[in-house]
């Protein structure tokens, strides 16, 4: 029991600094624009404030968490309660009157998905815009990982939590003893790439705001835009601003620490991922983009520029859209969707099942194929240089088995809801890897709004368990996981 009152502690917490988020949101909105929605949201940040105050006080006197096990529950909590308090602002401002609809979008905001029910965006109120970027924003570095940078001692063990929200099945790199310092200097870079590229927008001749929110939702690997058409409006030089920040962005946070203070000792023949994302985004921009010119026509210097933006964008997981790409050539949308299942490096903002598993799961492949032919040798799977440990291949492969059965449950579950087989895939891929876009009428510059209520929970669901890489929300519906030890 006092754990669960620690928890709420906690939540409350969050509560209050989600309230503050939000009334900042809307009293900048207000004081800039004198309108946009900022008097609702400032009264929903305020009710948070003062329901996440209450619960923080009424716990206080239950800091400490003793089970690791609760580290879980703790985590898949606080993102069902900053999901849900978010879809407050898309119901006061009467962005929708929608129930479904606001959750929808604030989990897909905080899970930094991308998806939308939103088919106008145009017309929403400047608060609601701000929100969303806001959302993402914070999702896109974690929550729990905003929280271990700014919260001292939590009570829990630090790295238990880090590992709950990220379920790091390529457990390679754990430094226990200093978790929270890492978060915090991870943070640091991810304040300062949003500072930079808010500057180098608005050197290009774009205007702060757009500028603002543009990189807000592309830094996060989020996705949302200010615009109908994404971000396919923009001058092409700003296009590749953005795929270079989608680019950064995908990259583990912690080597760009590293490289940025001038590290190059701790980060020498340790670029085994790194090397393998680059590669993987260059051959993509070269093949799509080649694609471009020959099967649809494209000019060569445009087919590199969507083929540039397009790759990044997906292999990063982010959602930006360069153009329609449901009228492109068949195979490069089929390449997208497993382009989007990889996603950036581990330690990034982005979705999916991450370079570094994909990595390993090619040369635990190699390895057996290797073994096949030569029974007696001995191939190791090694990432730079050295063997790695078999219980993270075996936790590698786990993730890789529970993904494919989830996204095989997801899109079931959508053609049982009248959707057709192509953008019931697209569907819940984009919401599993939280690119977002799917195929079809959720596709390119389209939406989620025509999908029923019951197609918008699963894909609802769907964000939460790709952002959470699935094993944290299934293991807490294990019997075994609430048996009293």
């Amino acid at each position: 029991m006092k754990d669960w009152k620690a928890i709420l502690r906690l939540m409350g917490l969050l509560m209050m600094a989600e309230g503050i988020i939000m009334a900042l949101c809307g009293g900048s909105v207000w004081a800039v624009f004198g309108e946009g929605g900022g008097k609702e949201m400032m009264l929903c940040g305020g009710g948070l404030i003062a329901v996440g105050g209450t619960l923080g006080w009424g716990m206080r006197k239950f800091r400490t968490i003793e089970e690791k096990r609760m580290s879980y529950v703790l985590v898949v909590g606080i993102w069902l309660v900053m999901g849900l308090a978010g879809s407050l602002p898309f119901l006061a401002t009467g962005a929708t009157p929608s129930v479904t609809n606001a959750i929808f979008e604030a989990m897909s905001g905080i899970t930094s998905t991308g998806a939308t029910i939103f088919s106008d965006i145009e017309v929403l109120p400047k608060g609601i815009l701000l929100w969303r970027s806001a959302l993402q924003w914070t999702g896109g570095f974690g929550i729990m990982l905003l929280v271990l940078a700014i919260v001292p001692r939590l009570g829990i063990n630090k790295y238990s939590l880090y590992t709950a929200e990220a379920s790091r099945a390529d457990n390679t790199s754990k430094t226990l003893s200093s978790t929270g310092k890492t978060v915090r200097q991870t943070l640091s870079v991810y304040v300062g790439l949003t500072i930079g590229f808010v500057v180098v927008l608005m050197l290009t001749g774009m205007n702060w705001w757009p500028a603002l929110n543009l990189t807000m939702c592309n830094i996060s690997s989020g996705g949302f835009s200010i615009y109908n058409d994404s971000i396919a409006g923009l001058t092409p030089v700003q296009q590749y601003v953005l795929a270079g920040e989608m680019l950064l962005s995908g990259i583990n946070f912690t080597l760009l620490y590293l490289i940025v203070t001038f590290q190059w000792d701790r980060i020498r023949n340790k670029l085994d991922q790194f090397s393998f994302y680059i590669g993987l985004a260059a051959i993509s921009i070269i093949w799509v983009g080649t694609m471009l010119h020959f099967e649809n026509g494209y000019a060569w210097n445009d087919a590199l520029r969507y083929g540039t933006v397009q790759s990044l964008s997906v292999l990063t997981t982010t959602g930006s859209v360069v153009a329609d790409t449901t009228g492109w050539w068949i195979p490069i949308s089929f390449w997208f969707l497993m382009l989007m299942m990889c996603g950036g490096m581990a330690g990034s903002t982005t979705g999916g099942l991450k370079a570094m598993r994909i990595l390993i799961l090619w040369r635990n492949v190699k390895g057996v194929l290797l073994n096949r032919l030569h029974p007696r040798a001995y191939n190791p799977v090694r990432l730079n240089g050295h063997p790695i440990n078999e219980d993270i291949i075996r936790n590698v492969m786990v993730l890789l088995v529970i993904t494919l059965l989830v996204l095989i449950c997801g899109t079931a579950g959508l053609m049982l809801c009248g959707t057709d087989a192509t953008e019931a895939l697209g569907a819940i891929t984009g919401c599993l890897t939280g690119y977002g876009p799917g195929l079809g009428k959720s596709g390119g510059f389209g939406s989620y709004a025509e999908f029923g209520i019951a197609s918008k929970w699963i894909c609802t669901f769907t964000m939460l368990l790709g952002r959470l890489e699935c094993l944290t929300v299934i293991v807490i519906f294990m019997p075994a996981f609430w048996k009293k030890r």
